[in-house]
């Protein structure tokens, strides 16, 4: 089955408003020339509304990089989905690692996330993947078995089969270390294994799976070769108009698109 390639970009914590508009009207020429990968960028919440306007008119995805699971209320310093909805977004990050592991996020509220962020109309992306220690002490299945389960908890099929999964071993983000495109494409083929046992062999051959994880031009071809990959959450690169522009490139050169 052909799955159409998602490549976006997470910009963390970074840029400035003139930086975030000139990275976004880039990305947004990138989406119009390459129309065979859907482009995304998650730019800070303060820059949405530029980075939307920046892109308009083009086939750009914007996104927020996260959310709380309630619409509204007394929760100081927080972004509701529906707000991310006001402002343009079409998708939203949930369960990056540096949410769990550095904010402390458990799965039930990440679960929770995802289902408040279809209520609000937005598609999640939802991020797995295991710590160092965890894949050293052989549990990379067993750590991205309970992400992958708890966040499709109480999904209908007919949301289910709308997220994407962004798998990110946490060793490999933003430390230059990247698994190799054996190791990462293990790891995608057991997710679409696990979905299958969830939902059925269609949705699980329907659903699409990024890597993220120090994606950058010179491992974007070999990674997105791999039959399981279905594009990338991209950081640091994203940052720099023309490598992310070659990371776009070359995953649609490995899917021959």
């Amino acid at each position: 089955m052909s799955r159409t390639l998602f490549i976006c970009g997470n910009w963390k914590m970074n840029t400035t408003r003139a930086e975030a508009v000139a990275l976004a009207e880039g990305a947004a020429r990138l989406a119009a020339e390459t129309p065979a990968v859907e482009v995304g960028a998650c730019p800070p919440a303060c820059y949405i509304e530029a980075v939307v306007a920046a892109a308009k008119g083009s086939p750009l995805v914007v996104g927020g990089q996260n959310m709380y699971f309630e619409p509204k209320g007394a929760f100081t310093g927080e972004i509701a989905g529906p707000m991310l909805m006001d402002l343009g977004c079409m998708c939203v990050i949930l369960g990056h690692s540096e949410r769990r592991h550095v904010f402390g996020e458990a799965d039930d509220l990440i679960a929770r996330k995802v289902k408040a962020a279809f209520e609000a109309g937005l598609q999640p992306i939802l991020c797995v993947g295991e710590l160092l220690d965890e894949r050293k002490a052989g549990r990379t299945e067993t750590v991205v078995r309970r992400h992958v389960t708890s966040g499709f908890e109480g999904l209908a099929k007919q949301q289910a089969v709308q997220v994407v999964i962004a798998y990110e071993p946490v060793w490999a983000i933003g430390t230059g270390e990247t698994a190799t495109p054996d190791q990462a494409q293990e790891v995608h083929a057991f997710i679409r294994g696990l979905l299958t046992e969830m939902y059925d062999a269609d949705l699980a051959q329907t659903v699409r799976i990024q890597y993220g994880g120090s994606v950058k031009p010179e491992n974007a071809h070999d990674l997105m070769a791999q039959a399981d990959i279905d594009g990338a959450l991209v950081g640091g690169a994203s940052l720099k108009t023309d490598a992310f522009a070659t990371i776009v490139a070359e995953g649609a050169k490995a899917k021959g698109q």
